[in-house]
This record gives structure tokens, C-alpha cells and sequence, in this order.
């Protein structure tokens, strides 16, 4: 059985790494345009679609694993900022204030392209930044590190600087609850069918994205 990480993104692949899960890349491309009442069932709704995409298109056995991280701000949901004007914008917002970061990951195991069966969870950590300047705002954008990222800043980066404390998983806000994954994959008996090769060193077998 292949398993395989529906996500382009190099933290979710480190995190992988290090609890030793061998999975291999094939980014998602499912539709990522969805509204949802709560951040929580928003990243859960992305994850599903993620992992449907990529095992539909896989084909065979195959384990995949569908994630997406959002930061958000009291009712408002932060992605990545997409500009160097928005990503000003959103840490200009969440300067000295408590914001929560969910992460909605999708197990799904497929057979011959099938859904055989999935679980979905969600985690949500809370962070607290101190203020920042705008000075301090301005020089983090052109480090180039907020662009890639939900909520415009990276807390295993030059971001950590800012951040005062969190309330649950660390990795979570770096972009996956690693240990939460690996216990749902020993849940659904999966373990022995771990593949016995380790992931790529580059991570990725499909460069579309």
C-alpha cells in the first residue's frame, strides 16, 4: 500500500519525517473555494476534498493523507496572504492579540480508487504574540518567510522572536498534529502496512505544484 501526503508543503513532509512516516508527495488540486461556519469545520472540509482528489487520481491501495491549516482571528479566517500588502494586513491584526490555528487532516484508504474508509478530526492550538512594530512587521515581510503561510507567519522560523505562548501542539501551527496523525493511523490498524521505504529526500513525486 502507498501512502501518500496530498500537500506540497515542506513542514508537513519534516513533520512526517521525523515520526517516521514514510509518506510520498502528490499535491492536492482539489477546489479549495468553500465557505464553512466555524474554522474548525472549514479545515476539516478542505482536508476531505484534499484526500478524495488525490486518492481518486492515484488509483490502487493507497493511504492519503488530506491537511489544511488556517489561522484564525476571532471569527475571521486568515489564509496564506497571497501579496506583501495583505500579509502586513493580517500581522498588523493579530500584533498582540490571541489568535487559534486549526488544522484539519483527512485519513482516507482507497482501493482500486475507491474510498474504502476515512477519519477526520480537526486540532486547534492557541497562540499569543507580543506587539510588533511596524518596522518589526515590515523587515519580517522581506524575509520572504510569510508568503507560503496561513496567517502570514512561520513559528519555526524568524517569527518565534514574536510569540509569547501557546496552549497545545506546537507542530500543529507549524502545519500538522504529527503525534495526533500518527495515534489515528494506529486506530485504523494501518501500521503494519507501512511502506518499508523512507520518504524521498526531495518529498515530491508530482511537480505540478
Amino acid at each position: 500500500m502507498r501512502w501518500i501526503l496530498a500537500s506540497a508543503s515542506p513542514r508537513r513532509r519534516e513533520l512526517l519525517r521525523q515520526i517516521e512516516l514514510p509518506f510520498e508527495v502528490s499535491p492536492s488540486e482539489a477546489d479549495e473555494n468553500i465557505e464553512r461556519e466555524t474554522p474548525e469545520l472549514l479545515v476539516e472540509e478542505l482536508s476531505r476534498r484534499k484526500c478524495a482528489e488525490v486518492g481518486n487520481r492515484i488509483g490502487g491501495e493507497c493511504l492519503v493523507l488530506g491537511a489544511d491549516t488556517v489561522v484564525a482571528l476571532g471569527d475571521q479566517v486568515l489564509g496564506k496572504p497571497g501579496t506583501e500588502e495583505r500579509a502586513a494586513e493580517m500581522l498588523r491584526m493579530l500584533s498582540g492579540k490571541a489568535h487559534k490555528v486549526c488544522t484539519g487532516v483527512t485519513l482516507g484508504e482507497f482501493r482500486e480508487g475507491k474510498l474504502q474508509r476515512q477519519t477526520t478530526f480537526s486540532e486547534v492550538t492557541e497562540v499569543f504574540l507580543y506587539p510588533l512594530s511596524e518596522g518589526e512587521i515590515r523587515e519580517y515581510i522581506a524575509s520572504g518567510e510569510p508568503m507560503d503561510k496561513a496567517g502570514a507567519y512561520g513559528i519555526q522560523g524568524r517569527f518565534a522572536k514574536f510569540v509569547k505562548k501557546i496552549y497545545g501542539d506546537y507542530n500543529n501551527v507549524v502545519g500538522l498534529p504529527a503525534a495526533r496523525v500518527y495515534q489515528e493511523i494506529k486506530k485504523l490498524g494501518l501500521l503494519e502496512q507501512m511502506p518499508g521505504t523512507e520518504c524521498p529526500k526531495n518529498g515530491r513525486t508530482d511537480q505540478r505544484r
